[in-house]
């Protein structure tokens, strides 16, 4: 799905419905509402006002690819499937634990995401987030 600032809306609702339909919890699809949220916002206000969501389904998890608009116009872009590395179990998440201050939103990203890989170069940034089906 490509999307803009003004298809932020429309991307969350279909991100929402992605993840319900895969069978992963309902908290675990509003964390994922919240990471691809983030993802898609940076790439909007950061690079390039808009960028693209890809989303799949493996045999135990959800995985997600955020590119912003440089990657997108790069000829070397291809989608990525490979696999992810980093990230960790997400603990319980209170809005009083939130960082307040701006430019915190890749610290949520690992947060709440089980998996996170970032990919960036002279042309572009791709991020990759995966979600445990089991939790």
């Amino acid at each position: 799905m490509m999307f803009d600032s003004g298809a932020l809306l429309t991307l969350r609702e279909e991100v929402r419905e992605c993840a319900v339909q895969s069978g992963i919890s309902e908290d675990r699809a509003e964390d994922m509402v919240l990471v691809i949220h983030e993802l898609a916002a940076n790439a909007v206000v950061h690079d390039g006002g808009a960028g693209r969501l890809r989303v799949w389904k493996l045999a135990t998890a959800l995985q997600c690819q955020v590119d912003d608009a440089d990657l997108m116009r790069s000829p070397k872009a291809g989608p990525s499937r490979d696999g992810m590395g980093g990230g960790s179990a997400p603990g319980p998440v209170s809005v009083d634990s939130l960082p307040s201050e701006k430019g915190h939103g890749l610290w949520l990203v690992r947060k709440l995401a089980d998996q996170v890989k970032t990919l960036s170069g002279p042309h572009g940034t791709r991020v990759l987030v995966a979600f445990d089906l089991s939790h």
